[in-house]
């Protein structure tokens, strides 16, 4: 059988734009930080990278290779205040994705606030594999799930400072072992602090879906989540108006918390307006008792409403990885195996 070609120095180089420098926003190409690239007999690539510091936080990604290197999208849900309903789209839209064939996890941001494991259903303490990375925990329907909550006394307070929450966020970026997921979805806590501005720096390349309520009033807060995203160049894919009207056992459709905020919120921004959710007692008794709504009734109003703002992410996503993309090789490329890069201080 013939020798596959040896890569170009051309192949190599495409490959080298998906890495992204979480600070500076741009291609390691683009950047002028790759200085040589060697391509050996046996198929080995050597590519020498001169970082911008010696603190440059690309490196971790390159000496640690990541944990979330094989999450294809994080998807921020935030909201500009409390009550929204955000912990429940984001448990719901989890078990939604991966019901219909998108492994997903769930990381609770919140960490003042965690809700996460009651509403998936899960709460212990997590296993560490044989490389220390802590394995997140397994709620039904396969959604993996990681929490603050599953490290502290049940219902006790979390009492942290910036930097204390700087480090949890991280760490559970970069210590949990996600494995393979299309969608990790990150459920932010109210308003635009610590955690938001921390994410930005540590994922410049996830999304967010803005969760609003029908009243202007809630409409005009979450408008503020939105600008802190796009302050730090961070995509909007749309909004989810929750406790969108609710209609009586006779057919009546109450509109108690108003109407039309979450399309308002929408046309401004210029973002799709994923979902209508109606307000549901199902969907709250469910998140209580840790079976989403969308896998225990997935014909109920809610539940279809949560599936189709679930599809809209997905038609919104193209399938990258989050810091270091791996875009797919051509047909007639050759596999290239490698040798961690050394870096130029």
């Amino acid at each position: 059988m013939a020798a596959m070609p040896l890569p170009s120095q051309d192949q190599i180089t495409e490959k080298l734009r998906a890495v992204i420098d979480p600070e500076l926003r741009r291609s390691i190409v683009e950047l002028g930080m790759v200085r040589s690239i060697d391509v050996k007999e046996d198929g080995r690539v050597e590519v020498v990278v001169s970082l911008t510091t010696a603190g440059c936080p690309i490196r971790a990604h390159f000496e640690q290779a990541g944990a979330l290197a094989q999450v294809k999208n994080v998807i921020c849900v935030a909201s500009g205040k409390g009550g929204v309903g955000k912990s429940t789209m984001t448990a719901n839209l989890a078990a939604a994705l991966s019901a219909e064939g998108h492994p997903a996890g769930a990381l609770d941001c919140d960490v003042y606030g965690y809700s996460i494991p009651r509403m998936l259903g899960v709460n212990r303490k997590p296993d560490v594999d044989a490389e220390r990375k802590i394995l997140p925990l397994e709620a039904a329907g396969g959604v993996k799930v990681m929490s603050i909550g599953f490290f502290v006394e049940e219902n006790s307070a979390v009492v942290w400072r910036g930097p204390m929450l700087h480090k949890a966020i991280q760490q559970f970026l970069e210590d949990v072992a996600w494995g393979e997921l299309e969608y990790l979805l990150l459920d932010m806590p109210p308003g635009t602090g610590d955690v938001s501005m921390t994410l930005s720096q540590l994922l410049p390349q996830a999304k967010f879906v803005i969760v609003t309520t029908p009243q202007p009033a809630a409409q005009t807060v979450a408008k503020r989540a939105a600008d802190m995203a796009l302050k730090f160049d961070l995509e909007l894919l749309g909004t989810i108006e929750n406790m969108s009207g609710f209609t009586t056992p006779n057919g009546e459709r109450l509109t108690i918390f108003g109407e039309g905020g979450g399309q308002l919120l929408a046309d401004e921004l210029d973002i799709p307006l994923l979902g209508k959710v109606p307000l549901s007692e199902p969907l709250r008794e469910h998140a209580d008792n840790g079976t989403p709504l969308v896998t225990a009734e997935p014909d109920s109003p809610a539940s279809q409403a949560i599936r189709q703002a679930a599809r809209g992410i997905v038609a919104a996503t193209p399938q990258e990885l989050p810091v270091l993309q791996a875009a797919p090789a051509p047909a007639e490329a050759p596999p290239v195996s490698g040798t961690p890069l050394p870096v130029v201080q």
